[in-house]
């Protein structure tokens, strides 16, 4: 798809259309022609609002599910001034990594997301290979938290079970194993890819009622919580300011890697810029969903932590329950029986599928434009959107195949396949950083004045923060969470995070950088389109037409 001078003059003008701009048009109309100058052709239907996009966005945290599942990390790292002061740094951190995304993302509002980001702002020598890089850190992270959503609610959906006892005092799943483990994954699974697949125009609908559902569901848990605390109600001294490390680390490492909780929960932020091509205004309304959703995540986050630090004992047999999932046994012994455990906990368990069903529409999107750009292999199959059900469903299929296959690592090795979480919070990290770092370092933050979220000074900032953030992600989430390291306790997440590194490497030197030309736009700068045509020869834009 090669453009002129003049054309990709012509690229740059609706990108730089403000809110009122947006506003006043036919909304989609004006959408699908930025998508177009942005080289792709409309094939989604645009049925979100603002208000839709903000619930998406906060469904893919699902605070404070996303809090549950991970929460013996804050709670071995220190207790409860890791857990709630841990929430609130990661949150504003993560404020300035959603602001970075959200400046670029007025710019450049495609469903490649910051894969696509990171090809048109970077140099055009690297702009095939970092793309690439980013592309696949992006794809295989959302693919790896859908899983770490869909597993962990089967995980906590058994330590909402085992608050029942047998005759013998025994938990209800104290006796299972991890095929019975898997088969409730697989069932979660199948339920999170169903939804999405066979109802994608009632999506919106179910975005809503997450909302509704989470405020009544903290607001039961809240004053049940502190009403009836059958064991009493620790100290404000003592739920703000108690740090009682339970890994053997130092306490400033320990501190550190109890943010893992946090990080897993906001790790989905840059998720949401895979659905811009079901938004009527993308370039208003996904920057603006970023941002916004991540404030309310930090006071809906508190509001659940808060009461929960409250009505928390004996923290060292917390951090050692064999589950790993504290939360059903901290409501059991603040309410004091097995049934109304449950049904407290209940909430929780239906807002961990709507974040599944959240995850795979999302992450079906990042695989079909990924596929679309010709970078996954048997692209053509990947990249086809089922008319009648307006979702790409094959891509969808993939991804759960991918996922029910991963599964599978959790009947050697409940270990190895636990670090499939971090690697997912890691891999998406990186490749938030992508975009970041090349606007900021080779392009001098320029192209953000072409949006309609340019923070200036802030901005700048924001950037410094993010980039600063995945250079400790990255060691930090591949160390093991307790110093005393065993087959069952070892973090083999750098293990994961290597083989995923070296397969998307081999793929690359076999196929990638004979025929992965990118994303089909020259829209950096018009004055260096004929250089980027001439360097980039038989792989340049005149062969495109074969990835879309």
């Amino acid at each position: 798809m090669a453009t002129s001078a003049k054309d990709s003059d012509l690229q740059w003008a609706p990108a730089t259309m403000n809110d009122s701009a947006l506003e006043t048009g036919p909304d989609k109309a004006v959408a699908d022609a930025l998508l177009e100058t942005l080289g792709y052709t409309p094939e989604l239907s645009r049925n979100r609002s603002t208000w839709n996009v903000v619930f998406m966005s906060f469904i893919l945290a699902s605070v404070p599910y996303g809090l549950c599942t991970t929460y013996q990390y804050a709670l071995a790292g220190g207790g409860p001034a890791n857990i709630i002061w841990g929430w609130v740094l990661v949150s504003l951190i993560i404020l300035a990594v959603a602001a970075s995304l959200a400046e670029i993302t007025s710019v450049y509002p495609t469903a490649g997301g910051v894969y696509y980001q990171t090809f048109v702002l970077a140099p055009i020598w690297c702009r095939r290979i970092s793309s690439w890089v980013c592309g696949w850190a992006y794809f295989a992270g959302q693919v790896m938290i859908t899983l770490a959503v869909n597993f962990g609610t089967a995980q906590f959906f058994i330590a909402c079970l085992n608050v029942f006892n047998d005759s013998d005092g025994k938990g209800l799943t104290d006796s299972w194993g991890a095929w019975q483990t898997y088969v409730i994954f697989l069932a979660v699974t199948v339920i999170c890819h169903a939804i999405p697949a066979l109802g994608n125009k009632w999506l919106p609908w179910l975005e809503y009622f997450a909302i509704f559902w989470t405020l009544a569901g903290v607001i039961a848990i809240d004053v049940c919580l502190l009403v009836i605390a059958k064991e009493g109600r620790q100290s404000g001294k003592w739920a703000f300011g108690h740090f009682e490390p339970q890994t053997g680390w130092p306490g400033g490492w320990s501190f550190c890697i109890g943010l893992l909780q946090a990080a897993y929960a906001t790790s989905s932020t840059g998720m949401i810029i895979s659905m811009c091509e079901e938004v009527r205004q993308p370039a208003v309304q996904v920057p603006k969903a970023m941002v916004g959703t991540i404030v309310i995540n930090l006071i809906a986050g508190l509001v659940f932590l808060i009461p929960v630090v409250f009505v928390m004992h004996d923290l060292p047999g917390l951090a050692a329950l064999v589950s790993g999932q504290p939360i059903p046994s901290i409501f059991k012994s603040a309410i004091g029986n097995s049934v109304g455990t449950f049904l407290l906990l209940l909430p929780l368990l239906i807002l961990g599928l709507i974040c599944g069903i959240g995850c795979v529409t999302a992450t079906s999107r990042c695989t079909w434009a990924f596929a679309r750009d010709g970078a996954i292999p048997a692209s053509g199959w990947w990249r086809t959107i089922n008319k009648k059900l307006d979702i790409p469903l094959n891509a969808m299929m993939l991804d759960m195949v991918i996922e029910l296959l991963i599964g599978l690592i959790y009947f050697g090795s409940t270990a190895a396949y636990s670090a499939f979480s971090g690697v997912g919070v890691i891999l998406l990290t990186l490749s938030y950083a992508c975009p970041i770092a090349v606007s900021l370092c080779l392009r001098g933050r320029e192209d953000i004045k072409n949006g309609s979220f340019d923070l200036g000074y802030l901005g700048v900032f924001c950037n410094v923060i993010a980039l600063a953030w995945t250079s400790i992600v990255t060691p930090l989430f591949c160390m093991p969470t307790f110093m005393s390291v065993t087959a069952e306790t070892m973090n083999y997440a750098s293990v994961v995070l290597v083989g995923f590194i070296g397969i998307s490497g081999v793929w690359y030197w076999v196929w990638g950088h004979k025929n992965y030309v990118g994303p089909p736009t020259d829209a950096i700068d018009p004055e260096v389109e004929g250089e980027a045509n001439s360097s980039t020869g038989s792989h340049g834009a005149e062969e495109r037409p074969k990835n879309i």
